[in-house]
């Protein structure tokens, strides 16, 4: 190290020690989050900044010494001196703006990352001790690990090495295969991605690069693919599209100023600057002319200009590393071996007590601990993982979810243990259409309302505007035109003329139709007429505009349905390009308009708008539609748009204000040159350009409300009920505007229609939260509805309480939500509740969401296969979850419960015998079970019956289906709990006390023959005790009992050497004439039924008097 790392290093650490005291003072006004939530607004009036002058009444409090030092503050000491530590090793690189030049990678002023995909968690010389590191974290594993260890010492040595390795060695084994199998699977899908071909533009024309070898600035060609059903609307550079041919692109001098990496997945900021021109041209670019990579070109084809690769596409950015997952049922089996550990070592120093510390008492000590350590038996490790794996087998090979995966095979238990349920917008999970073995599920957009202010339309009366939009466009066709096309209202130039009256109804449909036809970003599509080769004009003269041949494609599927109305009312649009577009009236002819600009929606604005210029009169007029809370304030006064979008709101309805104003020439003049100055602004584009439009938004004539419905999943609403009465929580986590989100909530029945909705306010100061925090918490039962800006806020300065009030609603909806947001939020969850949660997408934004939930399923849809890559489960319909929770979680859980427990019982009941054995012969640590039995009991002669418990269920699937109440009592985690484990110690102490000292009682004389006599009625008790677990039969689990049984006779007869007292050494051997005499099959019954029969009646007399919720359903 040298002496400037030195220096360096020891600054960090102050600067930690600094930063750490300075936290304890300069951090006091986060005492306002101790602060009752009900507070007047006068503490707020003021700035932020006023935080830091509120009394620090509570400063000594929080004063951290020696016992804050003690009890923790260690661990964060050494946390932030490593954290310095790692960040002088690897420094992060900073990342900055960036110029990239046109086809000229080698002008790049930096190094920017390769653009490869790894997902691997391992590389060839991390694989072995990263594998370990994760097997032997775990207490359980490092037990096993430590005891086998110690039979290298002799002193210590208890019996054969084999039957301490050969178990731990066979599940390191499992466990590595295991691993290795995943990670070559991540290297194969990280060389396939990686190698796909792209076509890449140079000055000697096209080749094919691999995707890894794609560097900033080259130019990609991206052809038409098929596939893709939900269009974005991107804008290509201007200047580029007027050059004569491709190659000309490297004939001159341009390059792209973009703005630095960022995680914003909804902006983008940058300029392109074209320099051998005089003057110089200069366009602002925005989020419509970028592309995502492995973006799906719809039409013609795209030649893009790389900016990020690799590590710095906002893909990756928003994505979390994937973690390893562990169940809680995985954790609490932990739990409980401390706790068996712990009665190990009581066990242990109590035996050498009773001898009196005589001799080597330390290493008796070692022996008993050793001698004692089939309390905690490594076969539980082994039954468990065997068990996870049946249980991903049964959900793959049921017939009700055709086509789900298991991808993680670790953590089955964790369906039936969840309590959130976090999906990205009804998923598109619940939302979208998805294609799965070639059915379409029903889900359409549906125009249902359309509210005039003084006469609304619904689905039963649209004839009745039908009609006028026909006698409209007929009385514009019987007067005086040039050729065929006409555009003007029918009585526009009589009302421009006139004074302001009353328009009539047919006049107000006229135009609330045409402004709906015309404010959009929908693009009609003609399958049969493809325009390729710049032929554009030629064709649109030719274009077949028939309404068999005609699809429509745009960004959101509600401005889809409502040019689908327009169509179906009479205007129709027929085509559309980025200058213009064209509508069809009832009589054949054609409108066309020149598109001047357009304002594309954002989550500020919550509206759109577009200007156009009609060809026939030259008119100007700007048209806008948007939510009712921005539109309000824009429109002139009215006295029913707010009754109105209340009522729809309450049909749940997605509701849009539509306006217009019309402007002269030399306003539009005006306002295009402010806007084109504020479009090259490169610092607050966005405010500055929002300025300029917020000039035109005002008094615009107030048209039309429209109200449209979602068609969604015949199977959405069932299933979100049956997760309801499961007592599961669902949160929404979209993307989406805040009004969308909500219409969705409440047409998904997410939220009941009786169900009060709180609208979170946007809020941007710690004060406005606190308010706003007062309000929400003064509500009860209601459902949440915030944005993501808001919760930003809220959760920097109110985490705990915020987190608090939203665990208690119903339901919750985020919306507006970038990628990192929603991972976040699930992590809070995971810390602030301590329940269990599952998120479920199908997007690649929802990658980050599903990799951070305890559990996550991913959706494999129309919107490809990123999220059920990702996700531990992968599903084809979101109506298959409810199957996935109730049944097979409910059966993995309550079969792994069981399995573990009896597979602790099966070694504590043997411990016993063992302590029993000892406490008999003085103390020695003598082993009752030579090391063959000891292999022999925990595999041949009790596995089968003991794993048959994987096949065992409580409750019939449709009966845990019909009554998904039945859920909530496995999120109490009631089935493997320290009461339960106690039970089963219980048992297995008095099983064991009686079957050891009933064969020293009953077989005094016969002393030689305690081995075989113990032994026999412990296996005959173990089988027995499987059939008193078991709640169905299975015919598999007769087979293993017989098989088992069979097992340990055949040994009995064959293997005789084994079950005399000592080593074989000794000559004891077992006496085969023996075991057939009538008094020792007898005394062996005898031992073995007080030993189980007791528990049959306690058994029998709970299930008659206190019977479980689901065996009162079976009766």
């Amino acid at each position: 190290m040298s002496f400037d790392q030195f220096v360096l290093y020891v600054i960090c650490i102050f600067k930690c020690f600094c930063s750490f005291v300075v936290y304890s003072l300069e951090d006091e006004p986060s005492n306002l989050d101790e602060m009752p939530l009900m507070m007047s607004e006068e503490g707020f009036e003021n700035d932020e900044s006023d935080y830091q002058t509120l009394p620090r009444a509570r400063v000594n409090q929080r004063q951290r010494g020696l016992g804050w030092f003690l009890l923790g503050g260690w661990k964060v000491l050494c946390g932030s001196c490593c954290d310095c530590l790692a960040h002088i090793c690897r420094r992060k690189k900073e990342l900055k703006a960036r110029t990239v030049w046109l086809g000229s990678p080698e002008k790049c002023e930096e190094k920017y990352p390769k653009n490869g995909i790894k997902n691997q968690k391992y590389n060839i010389f991390t694989f072995v001790p990263g594998v370990l590191y994760q097997q032997f974290k775990f207490f359980l594993n490092l037990y096993f690990l430590v005891v086998a260890c110690s039979q290298f010492v002799p002193s210590l040595k208890i019996g054969y090495l084999y039957t301490y390795w050969a178990p731990l060695g066979f599940v390191l084994t499992v466990t590595m295969v295991r691993e290795a199998v995943d990670e070559v699977r991540r290297y194969q899908r990280d060389k396939e991605m990686n190698s796909q071909l792209y076509s890449k533009l140079t000055v000697r024309g096209k080749i094919q690069v691999k995707s890894s070898d794609i560097q900033v600035g080259d130019l990609i060609i991206v052809d038409k693919l098929d596939g893709e059903t939900d269009w974005k609307l991107k804008v290509a550079v201007g200047c580029t599209q007027r050059l004569p041919a491709v190659g000309d692109l490297f004939s001159i001098s341009a390059y792209v100023y973009a703005q630095k990496p960022q995680l914003d997945i909804h902006s983008f900021e940058g300029n392109f600057t074209r320099e051998d021109t005089d003057p110089q041209i200069h366009e602002s670019l925005s989020i419509e002319n970028t592309l995502w990579a492995s973006t799906v070109v719809a039409s013609g084809t795209v030649i893009g200009v790389v900016i990020y690769t690799g590590k710095e596409t906002r893909s990756v950015l928003n994505t979390s590393y994937a973690k390893n997952k562990v169940g809680l049922l995985d954790l609490e089996l932990n739990r409980l071996t401390k706790a068996l550990f712990l009665a190990q070592v009581v066990l242990s120093i109590v035996m050498v007590a009773l001898q009196g510390f005589v001799g080597p008492w330390l290493s008796n000590l070692c022996r008993f601990v050793v001698l004692f350590s089939y309390i905690i038996p490594i076969s539980l490790r082994v039954n468990l993982d065997m068990g996870k794996s049946a249980y991903g087998w049964m959900i793959m090979k049921d017939e009700n979810i055709p086509g789900t995966v298991v991808r993680t095979s670790t953590i089955p238990e964790e369906l039936g243990r969840l309590v959130y349920l976090l999906t990205d917008k009804t998923a598109r999970a619940i939302y979208w259409p998805i294609l799965a073995h070639c059915t379409l599920t029903q889900n359409e957009m549906v125009f249902k309302r359309l509210h005039l202010g003084t006469v609304s339309y619904g689905t039963d009366t649209m004839d009745e505007i039908q009609n006028h939009i026909v006698k409209s466009y007929a009385q514009v066709t019987s007067q005086p035109s040039n050729g065929s096309t006409s555009g003007s209202t029918p009585s526009r130039k009589t009302q421009t003329s006139c004074p302001k009256v009353r328009k009539s109804v047919s006049s107000r449909i006229h135009e609330a139709v045409k402004a709906i036809a015309l404010c959009h970003n929908v693009t009609p599509v003609y399958e049969s007429h493809a325009i390729v080769n710049g032929e554009t004009e030629s064709a649109e003269a030719d274009q077949d505009y028939s309404d068999d041949n005609r699809t429509y494609q745009a960004s959101s599927p509600d401005e889809v349905e409502l040019v689908r109305w327009t169509e179906s009312v009479g205007l129709t649009l027929v085509n559309r390009d980025l200058n213009s577009l064209q509508l069809k009236t009832p009589s054949g002819q054609i409108l066309s308009f020149h598109i001047l600009q357009i304002f594309p929606f954002t989550s500020e604005s919550k509206r759109m708008g577009i200007i156009v210029r009609e060809e026939l009169t030259g008119d100007i007029t700007f048209y806008m539609k948007g939510a009712d809370v921005a539109m309000a304030s824009i429109v002139q006064y009215n006295d029913w748009l707010e009754e109105e979008c209340g009522n729809m709101a309450r049909e749940g309805l997605r509701t849009l204000v539509v306006a217009k104003k019309s402007l002269s020439e030399e306003q539009y003049q005006d306002f295009e040159s402010r806007y084109n100055q504020a479009k090259l602004s490169i610092h607050d584009r966005g405010l500055k350009v929002a300025a300029v439009v917020e000039s035109l938004e005002r008094e615009m004539e107030l048209l039309c409300l429209t109200g449209v419905e979602d068609q969604l999943q015949a199977d959405v609403r069932p299933t979100l009920e049956l997760l309801r009465n499961a007592g599961i929580k669902i949160w929404m986590l979209t993307g989406d505007k805040l009004e969308t989100a909500t219409c969705i909530a409440k047409s998904s029945h997410l939220v009941s229609r009786n169900q009060d909705i709180h609208v979170f306010k946007p809020v941007s100061s710690r004060g406005e939260a606190h308010l706003e925090l007062n309000a929400f918490r003064r509500k009860h039962d209601c459902a949440l509805v915030i944005s993501g800006d808001s919760l930003e806020v809220c959760l920097r300065y109110y985490e705990h309480e915020f987190v608090e009030l939203a665990c208690q609603c119903p339901a919750v909806v985020c919306c507006r939500c970038s990628p990192t947001q929603k991972a976040q939020i699930v992590t809070l969850l995971q810390q602030h509740t301590a329940n269990r949660t599952c998120a479920i997408g199908d997007g690649g934004n929802d990658v980050s969401m599903i990799q951070a939930a305890d559990c996550g399923i991913g959706i494999e849809g129309k919107e490809g296969k990123q999220a059920s890559l990702a996700a531990d489960f992968s599903i084809t319909q979101f109506k298959h979850i409810g199957r996935l929770l109730m049944v097979h979680g409910r059966n993995s859980y309550k079969r792994s419960a069981a399995l573990g427990q009896f597979v602790m019982h099966r070694g504590m009941i043997i411990s016993t015998m063992q302590a029993v054995f000892s406490s008999v012969f003085y103390f020695a640590s003598v082993p009752l079970y030579q090391g063959f039995l000891m292999v022999g009991y925990a595999t041949m002669y009790t596995m089968f019956p003991v794993f048959s418990l994987v096949l065992d269920q409580d409750v019939k699937p449709d009966m845990a289906l019909l009554y998904p109440e039945l859920y909530k009592d496995l999120t109490k985690g009631r089935s493997l709990s320290f009461k339960t484990f106690l039970i089963w110690v219980l048992i297995s102490v008095y099983q064991g006390g009686i079957l050891m000292y009933g064969a020293l009682v009953l077989f005094e004389s016969e002393f030689v023959h305690v081995v075989a006599i113990s032994f026999t009625a412990l296996v005959l008790t173990e089988l027995l005790m499987v059939a008193l677990t078991i709640r169905t039969w299975h015919w598999l689990m007769v087979v293993a009992e017989f098989f088992s049984l069979g097992c340990y006779l055949a040994s009995l007869a064959f293997l005789n050497e084994y079950f005399g007292i000592g080593r074989v050494s000794f000559g004891a051997f077992l006496d085969l004439s023996f075991i057939t005499t009538w008094p020792f099959l007898w005394k062996v019954s005898s031992i073995t039924l007080v030993s189980c029969l007791p528990l049959y009646i306690i058994k029998y007399l709970k299930r008659k008097f206190s019977p479980p919720s689901y065996s009162k359903l079976s009766s």
